[in-house]
């Protein structure tokens, strides 16, 4: 009972304690159109919203990486569904966690980019390039190992009218801070239908191989799911106005030490009644 206990007590503490997904901003030089902004109004423009059934632009033009002009629609068929992630290549953290977090699962999936479905990582800075973009491939495809994936997993760059097009359609808020000098931007994938309808969202840096498996067969079908949880989005608030990370984190933890604390209590009551069984009718 004692290892079951203390089992319990340490798979709660890391369920809620522990940082499996992000919200954060980092980022480099912006273009020179973007204009300075207060840090809280920054902050309102990043979110993911959900927009399933929402229909992503097909004839949005972009570069791949070889540099060859192409149209988001030219990965939109063969009857395959397509799992869009938004990232930009020189990003120093989340957003190669997020292509991390779908390798990891992408390892655990049967289907083969290329053969059941198709992957399109789009970077959202307009100042990047194909060279970039190629690199940025190159690196995933060794880390994924996985013969003719090559075929199927797409790294493309834009110019900043089409990058928002796709950007808007799939709900993806992403902002420039000019205080900070850093991008603002949250951590999602999605998944679209063959037709490029917005099917699924999946949020943070891990994604189940299980539901993402089950998506990409839905969308096959043009099948629309549900809509997620958001909240665990915010959980990791960056505030660029102090550097930091906003109280929600810390309210989060508290709330996990404390539903903790209550299972704990809960498991010795049961224990305690256990050994007594006359402990019901008092």
């Amino acid at each position: 009972m004692r290892r079951a206990l203390l089992s319990a007590f340490f798979l709660l503490l890391t369920v809620h304690c522990s940082p499996l997904t992000a919200f954060a901003q980092y980022g480099s030089a912006p273009a020179s159109n973007v204009p300075k902004a207060d840090s809280n109004e920054v902050l309102k423009k990043i979110n993911i919203e959900q927009r399933l059934g929402a229909q992503v632009p097909l004839d949005a033009t972009f570069k791949d990486e070889s540099g060859r002009s192409v149209k988001l629609g030219d990965y939109f068929k063969n009857d395959r569904p397509v799992v869009l992630s938004l990232v930009y290549y020189e990003c120093p953290m989340l957003c190669n966690q997020v292509l991390n977090g779908l390798v990891g699962t992408l390892e655990a999936v049967t289907f083969t980019p290329g053969r059941e479905f198709e992957i399109v990582t789009v970077s959202f800075d307009p100042r990047e390039t194909s060279e970039m973009a190629a690199k940025k491939k190159a690196t995933y495809l060794k880390r994924y190992r996985r013969a003719g994936s090559e075929d199927g997993w797409h790294f493309l760059t834009g110019d900043k009218e089409a990058i928002d097009r796709l950007a808007q359609s799939i709900g993806f808020g992403y902002a420039w801070d000019e205080e900070s000098k850093q991008f603002a931007h949250a951590s999602a994938i999605m998944v679209a239908t063959p037709e490029g309808k917005l099917s699924h969202y999946f949020y943070g840096i891990e994604y189940s191989p299980k539901d993402l498996r089950l998506s990409l067969v839905e969308a096959s079908s043009g099948k629309v799911g549900s809509p997620v949880d958001e909240l665990i989005l915010y959980c990791y608030h960056y505030d660029p106005a102090t550097g930091k990370f906003a109280p929600v984190m810390a309210v989060m933890r508290t709330a996990g030490v404390l539903t903790v604390a209550g299972m704990v209590a809960l498991i010795l009551v049961l224990r305690r009644r256990r050994r007594d069984p006359d402990a019901w009718g008092r």
